[in-house]
């Protein structure tokens, strides 16, 4: 099975440009925590373990949030980061969740300083107990378009899969 998914995900990478991405995760045996899908490209999906997602540039904000305590710390990558190496492009990417949660997040809040996905918090992979593996978070702090209704429901726990929306 391992070998059919990397085979796919190689095949699939053909439409991104990933052939480093696939080559990486084709090498690890970890589970699928992410699957990307663009119907327009002809993409079914293309699936990421952990250590294809930490093959990107990781970046770390210090934010708060409203859902919890204190300063809190979020690294992964920059979703800007991660659409750009894929050369994926769109109107929206709508965001599913682990409890069949989904959100639309506009392709214009993938910015440089944006929001990120987000696999460790506090320096600790994150489980689906603690609202993981992967997160959408913003840098609240940062800029206060941040702190809306609006952003704190795109900021997406136990994020599974992305699609993007034409």
């Amino acid at each position: 099975m391992l070998r059919f998914v990397a085979f796919i995900l190689l095949v699939s990478s053909q439409f991104f440009g990933l052939s480093a991405y696939a080559d990486s995760q084709s090498s690890h045996s970890n589970n699928v925590v992410l699957t990307l899908s663009d119907p327009k490209s002809g993409l079914s999906s293309i699936s990421f373990d952990m250590h294809a997602l930490t093959d990107f540039p990781a970046i770390t904000i210090t934010t708060s949030t409203i859902w919890s305590q204190g300063l809190q710390e979020f690294t992964g990558v920059s979703l800007s980061t991660f659409l750009d190496e894929l050369n994926v492009t769109g109107k929206s990417l709508t965001t599913y969740a682990a409890n069949d949660y989904s959100i639309d997040i506009p392709f214009s809040d993938a910015i440089e300083g944006g929001p990120i996905i987000a696999y460790l918090h506090n320096g600790e992979e994150m489980t689906l107990r603690t609202k993981g593996p992967l997160r959408i978070v913003y840098p609240y702090d940062s800029n206060p378009d941040y702190q809306t209704e609006i952003i704190f429901a795109r900021s997406i726990w136990q994020l599974e899969r992305i699609e993007v929306t034409q």
